[in-house]
């Protein structure tokens, strides 16, 4: 098992959480995203502290398995790369085959994809920046 930098992984964790918040505020995607997804943004779907405390874990995870798939101190060029191919060739493309079997409008998958393309090109910065 190769060695991580947990620091590194904090911090990438924290900037995509970062990131989340500042996508899906009223500023940029969220009224899109709650349009598609038929909610209102003011509603609210279970503890704040909860959904907060669930979406940071995941966050953690992500950028954990991440760094430890890259190996340590990658350099940025590679950590982007396989950044782009997690983000767009995994997970924006799984979200399209539930997004399609669930019948959830494409805006919404663009945004959701979007959100995880960058989220993980973040991942790739922070960990192929820090050496």
């Amino acid at each position: 098992m190769t060695e991580i930098n947990v620091w590194a992984v904090l911090v990438a964790a924290v900037s995509s959480f970062l990131l989340g918040g500042v996508w899906y505020s009223k500023s940029l995607f969220g009224p899109a995203w709650g349009c598609a997804a038929g909610v209102s943004m003011e509603s609210k779907h279970g503890h704040p502290a909860r959904v907060f405390g669930v979406s940071f874990f995941f966050a953690l995870v992500a950028a954990g398995a991440f760094a430890w798939w890259l190996g340590p101190q990658p350099p940025l060029q590679f950590a982007l790369e396989r950044a782009l191919v997690v983000g767009l060739g995994f997970v924006a493309t799984s979200f399209g085959i539930n997004y399609q079997f669930a019948d959830r409008k494409s805006a919404m998958w663009l945004i959701d994809a979007g959100y995880h393309a960058v989220q993980f090109l973040v991942f790739g910065l922070v960990l192929g920046l820090w050496h």
